[in-house]
C-alpha cells in the first residue's frame, strides 16, 4: 500500500529567536513612546521608567521564548504594557500618596485634570488602547497584538472610549 505524503512536515518546527540586537534596535526606535505609555499607565514618571527598564530586561532575558508570530516591536509593546500594569499594581494609589504643595490651578489645569480623571475612569482595555493609539501612535494591528485582542476589537474599544470621554467631559462642562 502506498503512503500519501503528509501535509505536515516531519521536521521539527524551529522557533524564531529574537536577538539582543533586534530587541535593542526596536527599543531604541521607540524608547520615547515606550516611556510615555508606561508613564501614562503607571501614573508617574518614576513608575514609567521602572516599567520600561523591567520590560527591556525581561525581553532580553526571555528572547529565546519569542515565538516569532509577530514583530519584535509588538512583543516589546506587550512587555511594556504588562510591566507598567505590574508597577502600577505594586505602587501606592495616587490618593494614598502625600500631596505636594502646588500653586492654585488655573482653568487650563482644571480642564487637564478633568480629562485625566475621565481617562482614569475608563475600563483598563479602553485606557490601554487610548494610550497606545495616541501616546505611542501605534496602528490598530499593533495595538491588537500588544493588548491581546483582535483588530476589530481595537476599533470598537476606541470608539467606546471616545464616546465615554465625550459624555464625561460634556457633563463636566455643564456641571
Amino acid at each position: 500500500m502506498m503512503e500519501l505524503p503528509s501535509s505536515r512536515s516531519s521536521a521539527p518546527t524551529r522557533r524564531r529567536e529574537a536577538t539582543a540586537a533586534a530587541i535593542e534596535r526596536a527599543f531604541r526606535a521607540r524608547a520615547a513612546e515606550f516611556l510615555r505609555v508606561a508613564t501614562a499607565i503607571t501614573g508617574s514618571p518614576e513608575g514609567g521608567r521602572d516599567a520600561v527598564q523591567e520590560a527591556l530586561a525581561r525581553t532580553l532575558a526571555r528572547r529565546t521564548t519569542f515565538r516569532g508570530s509577530g514583530s519584535v516591536e509588538a512583543w516589546l509593546w506587550k512587555a511594556v504594557v504588562n510591566a507598567a500594569r505590574n508597577v502600577r499594581d505594586r505602587s501606592p494609589r495616587v490618593a494614598d500618596r502625600p500631596e505636594a504643595d502646588t500653586p492654585a490651578p488655573d482653568a487650563v489645569d482644571e480642564r487637564r485634570d478633568d480629562v485625566r480623571r475621565a481617562v482614569a475612569a475608563l475600563p483598563e482595555r479602553q485606557r490601554l488602547a487610548l494610550f497606545l493609539r495616541y501616546y505611542a501612535d501605534l496602528d490598530y494591528a499593533a495595538i491588537a497584538e500588544a493588548i491581546g485582542v483582535r483588530r476589530g476589537t481595537v476599533s470598537a474599544t476606541l470608539n467606546q472610549a471616545h464616546a465615554t470621554l465625550r459624555t464625561a467631559l460634556e457633563e463636566e462642562v455643564l456641571a
